[in-house]
């Protein structure tokens, strides 16, 4: 019962976490929309053309985690949630709350790092990304909804 209530807390948390980084990134939006209008001179041009690269590059992480977020938040509704993507055990809730939305336990991560490759082979698909969104549900989740059996 402790694992189920740890996980229902993670998948609040990890609610909370989608939500600031969609407010996040409108308000990104929203400032380099505001920023695109301002004239200025070509000092002001190309400082503006250097923060715009910053916000980029800000906005591109913070996407990667929202995808990251979501993918958690999908696997918790599948049941499948805590449990190692490649050897299959369950991720240790210390893990979880250090990191919530890891697929892998830090054995499979080690091994994964000591062979060179990334964990990129687990984000989110951005191709489906919104129609992905669109079916996704805002029910919350009960005890009785995370399946720690199968």
């Amino acid at each position: 019962m402790a694992r189920k209530d740890a996980l229902l807390r993670l998948h609040q948390l990890l609610l909370a976490k989608r939500d600031a980084l969609r407010e996040r990134l409108k308000e990104d939006i929203r400032i380099r929309k505001a920023a695109n209008h301002a004239a200025g001179d070509v000092c002001d041009e190309a400082n503006k053309a250097e923060q715009t690269e910053i916000d980029s590059q800000i906005a591109a992480l913070e996407s990667r985690e929202l995808g990251q977020v979501e993918r958690a938040i999908n696997l918790i509704r599948q049941g499948t949630y805590g449990k190692c993507e490649v050897c299959g055990h369950s991720i240790p809730i210390q893990r979880l709350k250090a990191l919530p939305f890891t697929p892998l336990c830090i054995d499979c991560q080690r091994e994964m790092e000591q062979n060179g490759q990334s964990e990129s082979d687990f984000d989110a698909d951005w191709s489906t990304a919104c129609e992905f969104e669109g079916r996704m549900s805002q029910k919350e989740l009960t005890l009785g909804d995370i399946d720690l059996e199968g």
